[in-house]
């Protein structure tokens, strides 16, 4: 499809003013704007392609600024709008909301949103308390903020104990670093409970693994009340869609990393029993 101009002029405009763009960024886009009266656009577009693709082959652009590189080298991602809206919605009857925060939010989409009975899986950020983070801020650790994922859901289909029940298969329980490859505060495990009925099903859910003896580390996931979540920019939304050979990647280095883990639980336990 071809790239619009008057559409590029304004991604470019709405970009430099971005907080969340990086100086250098900004500068670049600042560049392209001042040079777009003296070259053509075809040439604006490919020195924009060329100052921006060392940083984004290694995957260090700013999210916005990603999409845009991607949009102008004709991989343009999906809108997640309508979906993300349905955030700041009000729930029609039945449905509810689970937060949950299990390392990097890429990887905590997919087991619930193909479930039956789910309307919609945001990834975001919560728990801090600076307004309307961005993927820097949350991830220099400085925000107080985690990576997590608001669950919309059915109620009469699918229950918030069996969403406790997918979300301890995702995670390392008795790590509080951060979760598996995915180091620091900002990917904590951590349950966010929006009423005393959450925080009833999730402190028995957590009280009955710990009772299991699974793991040979105590379990160290946090049960806290739930504060205001925000989502995370279009590039983070349904990555596991969007990105799917990295996506995958990704995922078969959690499986095989908490497969060893309960297998080694597993084997210390008969040892155990045998003596």
């Amino acid at each position: 499809m071809a790239l619009n101009p008057d559409e590029i002029q304004q991604d470019i405009y709405n970009l430099i003013l971005n907080p969340a763009t990086r100086e250098w960024e900004r500068e670049i886009m600042v560049q392209a704007k001042d040079k777009r009266a003296s070259v053509t656009f075809n040439s604006q577009i490919d020195t924009l392609k060329s100052d921006l693709q060392p940083l984004a082959i290694r995957n260090n652009l700013t999210p916005d600024v990603m999409d845009f590189y991607l949009k102008i080298t004709g991989q343009s991602q999906p809108d997640s709008y309508d979906q993300v809206k349905l955030h700041d919605e009000k729930d029609p009857p039945y449905q509810e909301r689970a937060i949950f925060a299990g390392g990097c939010f890429w990887c905590m989409v997919e087991p619930f949103d193909t479930r039956p009975g789910i309307k919609a899986v945001i990834s975001g950020y919560t728990g801090g308390a600076l307004q309307q983070p961005t993927y820097d801020q949350v991830f220099s650790q400085n925000t107080g903020h985690v990576e997590a994922v608001e669950i919309l859901f059915d109620s009469r289909i699918i229950t918030y104990q069996q969403l406790v029940d997918v979300y301890w298969q995702l995670i390392d329980p008795t790590d509080n670093l951060g979760q598996i490859d995915d180091r620091g505060e900002n990917y904590r495990p951590i349950i966010f409970v929006n009423n005393d009925q959450q925080r009833q099903i999730a402190e028995q859910s957590k009280q009955a693994l710990i009772d299991a003896e699974l793991f040979s580390r105590p379990i160290v996931v946090e049960i806290k009340s739930a504060t205001v979540f925000w989502p995370a920019e279009n590039f983070h939304q349904n990555f596991y869609k969007k990105n799917t050979q990295r996506y995958r990647k990704i995922k078969r280095s959690r499986r095989l990393y908490l497969f060893l883990l309960r297998s080694k639980n597993t084997v210390r336990r008969l040892f155990k029993k045998e003596n």
